[in-house]
């Protein structure tokens, strides 16, 4: 038997993977995960590394095997739970181990810590005077500065004793040693400066009967060693955050640690603030807008046992806490949460296995669950909680009037606002209340297309239209392609050519126009770019700058904004009408989501949903506030068409540059699937082209299999992976599988 390891777990890249023989005294013992010293290098100097895989068979001569020295006793290292994750992921959504060992330990590149320092005075005032009196009668100028300074400060910042005072390192240790100065050092932790500047420390609030109820009975089966997975089922604003932090609080006095998950960055900066109020110091957060530094400075917190909680996205369930005893997965039912990289892994799942291998418990928490998660929860795999109610008092939820589009056209309204929405904003505007206006598509214009010919102005390398963006600039979404707006149709030279279709940007400005009074703010993904984009904007509009916020479905998932009466939806049927068989679902889930945002704070809520749907169930339920009606709808179409989660779905994306190969790339797999699912039962759908055909001049094919038991899929999926790897066009085209 052999095992790959990686030798130096600390190391940036885990590319480098080594192989040795296993000894027949370990092989008992030795399993993936499992922390060995090994002989290494020229002088076989004695190393710590970890086994990542094992192996029968090898393609090294025996002569160039060194064999593994002993097992590292007693060390279940959080790396080793780590790699014991990224083998599963290997297994259950098809990677390479490195792709795997990737996406699972965090990043290990050394960055320099960076240190405050200072000159600190021990002297009494006494003694201080002497000591200028003395350096004043030997001329020690630069001396002389720094002890007169110190009549201001007892504590000099050594940036302004080295820049202001022009004291050299020198003059400081001579100093140091007459015992004159001391000079402090302490470690600054980037990335939680402006937390600390606007966190103001509080208890907890006063929690409701139902809160209470869901504390008192998770802790007690908690303390009773009773781990496995919850789901906390509660409406817009009925407290679960609030439920959330007394159980931290319980766990932490358990000296265990808790990882949070939150769906997006937008979500991150108020929630960790929400956190950092209660928690303090005992705080840290991950997201990809951090800096490199930054990053570092907080894994490390959580590696050494500083940091009591990590807040992040989907990334942070690989948070390398020692001693995990709860993971936290706030909005459970979000896209998000769901990886386009390989692994494809889907977070809920992961935070699964991740809290089974450390014996921690996994919370989720939703006001609108995914089907999955509530099947589940109804099946008696998880342990449902329910919240009711708003937890503020006096707060109810908000009152939704449909507005059907096709009635307004008739009524000749052309307008991106229909008559109920422009009367309701004005009512609310005029009674100095905020608005939140969402439409789920950013930029000035959906597209440019030629009244003449009727095409649409396309990326040449994605096969999607352009869409364009104010200042006359053309944008694609998917690669970045940017382009000047055209003058004449690229395609028969018309100058009839011109935007359709409107964009967050446009509803700004007609906004602006429609109501000159009111201040506008816009939030995308254009003007939350910039580090810190999503904290300046959210900010702003909770201290009342801005009267009406525009945004795509960042703004309306799990913000707090208690002056906002009112939310208008400006298109419903943007999301209905995608070709993903959870397009009802999502549909139901954003604008529940979004209807919640209305009257959290005492003040009576209304949303204005606009759709040429009214009469779609996914539409009427959401105005209903009505779960459990849109769940009976929604199972009973997914299990007469065999969808998740009534069955099993595998889907083989396979892209390639080459049209030709990929087409008889394509034609193979079809082929080994259907030989596989005449036995197996299996039902093959496609090959079609994929959503979008053409993403960076990479063309994309997908297949599709249904079948209610999860193994045979998996079967299927290892069968055409190692086929592919022997094939004729094998390393010409990417295969990509995905499990739902």
């Amino acid at each position: 038997m052999y095992a790959n390891i990686i030798v130096d777990i600390s190391h940036e890249s885990v590319d480098r993977i080594f192989q040795y023989r296993i000894p027949q005294r370990l092989e008992e013992k030795i399993h993936v995960g499992v922390q060995v010293r090994i002989p290494f290098g020229v002088g076989n100097r004695i190393r710590k590394g970890y086994v990542v895989e094992l192996s029968e068979e090898t393609s090294l001569a025996q002569e160039q095997i060194k064999e593994i020295q002993e097992i590292e006793e007693g060390a279940v290292t959080v790396e080793s739970q780590l790699i014991g994750l990224a083998r599963w992921m290997k297994e259950y959504y098809g990677s390479t181990m490195n792709q795997a060992l990737k996406t699972v330990l965090p990043v290990r590149q050394k960055v320099r810590q960076r240190q405050m320092r200072w000159l600190v005075c021990p002297l009494a005032p006494k003694e201080l005077d002497a000591a200028i009196e003395e350096a004043a009668r030997k001329k020690y100028r630069a001396r002389e500065r720094l002890l007169r300074a110190f009549c201001q400060s007892p504590r000099i910042p050594w940036a302004i004793a080295e820049g202001q005072l022009n004291l050299s390192a020198a003059a400081v240790r001579a100093m140091e040693e007459k015992g004159i100065v001391r000079l402090e050092t302490r470690q600054i932790v980037r990335g939680m400066d402006s937390l600390r500047e606007q966190a103001v420390s509080h208890s907890g609030p006063v929690l409701n009967g139902e809160q209470q109820a869901i504390v008192r009975d998770f802790t007690e089966r908690y303390d009773r060693g009773e781990r496995g997975t919850s789901l906390i089922y509660g409406i817009t604003g009925s407290g679960k955050t609030e439920v959330y932090m007394e159980i931290i609080a319980h766990v932490l006095q358990a000296c265990r640690q808790v990882i949070v998950l939150v769906p997006e960055i937008a979500l991150t900066y108020q929630t960790v603030l929400r956190f950092y109020r209660r928690f303090g110091d005992r705080v840290s957060v991950i997201n990809s807008r951090l800096s490199a530094g930054e990053r570092y400075d907080q894994l490390e917190r959580a590696r050494t046992g500083e940091a009591g909680v990590m807040i992040g996205p989907r990334s942070a369930v690989f948070t390398p806490f020692p001693r995990l005893g709860l993971i936290i997965m706030d909005e459970e039912h979000e896209g998000a949460y769901k990886s386009e990289l390989s692994p494809r892994y889907h977070a809920r799942e992961v935070a699964a296995e991740r809290a089974r291998l450390s014996g921690a418990s996994l919370i989720l928490g939703s006001a609108t669950p995914s089907l999955e998660s509530y099947s589940r929860a109804l099946s008696g795999d998880y342990h449902l909680y329910r919240l009711r109610n708003r937890a503020k008092p006096g707060s109810s939820v908000a009152r939704v009037t449909v507005a059907d589009l096709r009635e307004e056209l008739k009524a000749g309204n052309r307008s991106v606002f229909s008559r109920p929405l422009r009367e309701a904003m004005e009512e609310q505007l005029g009674l100095g209340h905020q608005i939140m206006l969402f439409l789920n598509r950013r930029g000035y214009s959906g597209f440019v297309s030629c009244r003449s010919c009727g095409k649409a102005v396309k990326c040449p390398h994605c096969d999607v239209a352009l869409t364009l963006h104010r200042g006359e600039r053309l944008v694609c979404h998917y690669c970045g392609y940017r382009a000047p707006a055209p003058v004449r149709c690229p395609s028969c030279g018309s100058p009839y050519i011109a935007g359709f279709g409107t964009g967050t940007q446009k509803i700004e400005e007609l906004a602006a126009k429609a109501f000159p009074q009111a201040r506008v703010l816009r939030m995308d993904l254009d003007t939350t770019s910039k580090k810190g984009g999503h904290q300046e904007i959210l900010s702003a509009f909770a201290r009342g700058e801005a009267d009406i916020l525009v945004g795509t479905q960042m703004i309306v998932k799990g913000h707090d904004f208690p002056n906002v009466t009112l939310v208008g939806i400006l298109a419903a049927d943007m999301s209905l009408n995608s070709s993903d068989f959870r397009c009802a679902e999502r549909t139901f889930q954003l604008l529940t989501q979004a209807a919640g945002r209305a009257g959290r704070d005492g003040a009576k809520g209304e949303v204005i949903i606009q759709t040429y749907n009214p009469d779609h169930y996914s539409i009427v339920c959401a105005a209903r506030q009505d779960y459990e009606a849109f769940y009976e709808q929604e199972t009973a179409f997914r299990s007469l068409m065999r969808y998740p989660p009534a069955s099993r779905l595998l889907s083989v994306m396979v892209s390639g540059a080459d049209e030709k190969v990929l087409a008889q790339a394509m034609t193979d797999i079809c082929r080994w699937a259907e030989e596989d699912s005449s036995a197996t039962g299996v039902e093959t759908i496609g090959p079609a082209d994929a959503q979008i055909y053409k993403v960076n001049d990479i063309y994309r094919k997908i297949l599709y299999m249904k079948q209610e038991n999860y193994d045979i899929l998996i079967k299927i999926r290892n069968r055409i992976e190692m086929r592919g790897g022997q094939a004729r066009w094998s390393g010409r085209v990417m295969m990509q599988f995905d499990l739902a």
